[in-house]
């Protein structure tokens, strides 16, 4: 019981805490920037995004998830590895989402 009390002690002060050790309460999200619907000032206070990228990525939407940045060519692996962790592409509301898998093919009569 000592060692488990201490190991909590510890895990704390390195700030690796279980969500248990922490009280149940789970530390505030920074804030990140969702490119679905970020203004194209937002978009331009990223590290390597510029007014020619910032309106690429405006015309691009939506993301379905931010690698799409890389995927759809708009910036370079280099430059997401830089920003891939101030972004994020949340869902547009109201849209459907994708099925994983297509519907199963209807009986013709």
């Amino acid at each position: 019981m000592k060692r488990r009390s201490l190991l909590s002690g510890a895990a704390l002060l390195l700030g690796i805490g279980s969500a248990a050790a922490q009280g149940g309460r789970h530390a505030p999200a920074p804030s990140l920037l969702d490119i679905n619907s970020a203004s194209r000032d937002d978009l331009m206070s990223l590290d390597g995004i510029g007014e020619v990228r910032a309106d690429a990525i405006i015309r691009a939407r939506p993301f379905k998830a931010k690698t799409e940045l890389v995927e759809r060519r708009l910036i370079p692996e280099a430059l997401y590895d830089k920003i891939a962790d101030k972004v994020m592409a949340r869902p547009i509301p109201g849209a459907a989402p994708t099925p994983a898998t297509r519907p199963p093919a209807q009986k013709r009569s």
